[in-house]
């Protein structure tokens, strides 16, 4: 198997991209494995935050690298939490209390429209001029009360209308077949299957 670096910590995506990326013959590994302290993310651009995740990963390890950037952006609060979802109620990190905070938040307002995003960098080297660049969007909304064991994040909170589940109720295939991180990860298999 070809060996490729995961630059995160998050068991969680791990998990997800191991599970997608097996069946091209990619062993995910994460960067903790080569004792990679998590990069900065001082950007307020997804895409940025995963470029400069990648190449940090890429430079430590000698491998190519596969960063994500990704969040829960909520039209009635601007976009908000946006790049700032892991970190939305300070540190340290916890989606209990992340999720807490969304809800405040949003407590008396009825336009509850919201999508995930995700954008996917993969770089060959940490020199790579031509980052491969994928992102991909799930629509939904945010209900009052948690619901679901899966997932992570803000997804017992982010239901899915036509399904009728949150995204922690939906079976783990289902849910990578429809996420903003299985739609992005099929785009970027794409350009994979031209040339890596």
């Amino acid at each position: 198997m070809k060996k490729l670096v995961l630059a995160s910590g998050n068991a969680g995506k791990l998990r997800e991209f191991g599970q997608l990326l097996a069946r091209f013959d990619f062993e995910v590994l994460p960067q903790a494995v080569f004792n990679v302290p998590e990069a900065e993310e001082p950007h307020i651009t997804f895409v940025e935050n995963a470029l400069a995740k990648a190449r940090h990963a890429a430079q430590l390890t000698g491998l190519p690298a596969l960063a994500d950037d990704s969040g829960l952006c909520v039209t009635a609060l601007g976009g908000a939490p946006g790049v700032y979802s892991a970190h939305y109620a300070g540190e340290p990190r916890s989606d209990q209390r992340n999720n807490a905070r969304l809800l405040a938040d949003l407590a008396g307002i009825a336009d509850r429209r919201a999508h995930y995003v995700a954008v996917l960098v993969l770089l060959r080297s940490a020199a790579d001029p031509q980052p491969l660049i994928a992102q991909g969007e799930w629509h939904g909304e945010i209900i009052d009360t948690p619901r679901g064991a899966g997932g992570f994040g803000y997804d017992p909170c982010f239901l899915i209308p036509d399904a009728g589940m949150t995204a922690a109720e939906l079976p783990h295939e289902e849910k990578n077949r429809r996420s903003h991180r299985g739609q992005a990860l099929a785009r970027l298999i794409e350009h994979l299957r031209i040339g890596m």
